[in-house]
């Protein structure tokens, strides 16, 4: 039988597995940037998570000069709407991130558009910020192609680039804004997706 993503998420074929190399990270902060369409969601969904101590809207791919949401919105910026997680990583793992990200954040088919989303703005991206991020992000990406996890091509691309955190209004944008139409079509089913599939991910 099928699986059913969330509204406006690719048909999945098999539950996404776990990736098979990890990130070996010592220490107790790490961080992490991916890009998935509105941030708006990516944020809701990740701040739910257990060994997360943060996570901040914003833009990457891009120069600074352009990282605003006027510029950014022209779709000629090369910018991606993205989020920067800050996590423990002795509770949570780098792969385990990009495993949520993979099965309920976004959806990995679409090129250059998420739910109602057009333009390279809302591209699937993955930024790592080092070579071990860079490893397991290109061995994951190959492993989901070999199990054929969907009816479609990941379009997930690796990017290099800065961070840079978008403008206040944006920031906990889900969570100070429960019942803005977007949040309740989109959003809050990413949410609940992640908490039905992940329950021990949730944040106590």
């Amino acid at each position: 039988m099928a699986l059913l993503a969330t509204p406006g998420h690719a048909e999945r074929a098999v539950p996404i597995p776990a990736p098979a190399s990890d990130v070996a990270a010592p220490g107790t902060r790490a961080v992490a940037v991916l890009a998935g369409g509105c941030f708006w969601g990516m944020e809701a969904v990740f701040e739910q998570m257990r060994g997360v101590s943060g996570v901040t809207s914003g833009y990457a791919g891009g120069d600074a000069a352009t990282a605003n949401y006027a510029a950014v919105s022209t779709e000629r910026t090369r910018h991606a709407e993205a989020i920067r997680i800050t996590y423990d990583p002795r509770q949570v793992s780098y792969g385990t991130l990009l495993r949520v990200y993979f099965s309920v954040a976004h959806d990995p088919t679409q090129v250059s558009r998420q739910g109602p989303d057009r333009g390279p703005s809302y591209r699937s991206a993955i930024f790592p910020q080092n070579r071990e991020q860079l490893n397991v992000a290109r061995r994951y990406i190959a492993q989901l192609d070999a199990a054929k996890a969907w009816r479609a091509p990941i379009a997930t691309r690796i990017e290099t680039g800065r961070f840079y955190p978008a403008e206040a209004y944006h920031q906990d944008f889900a969570r100070r804004n429960p019942g803005h139409p977007y949040i309740v079509r989109w959003d809050r089913p990413k949410v609940a997706a992640f908490r039905d599939a992940f329950p021990r991910l949730v944040r106590s």
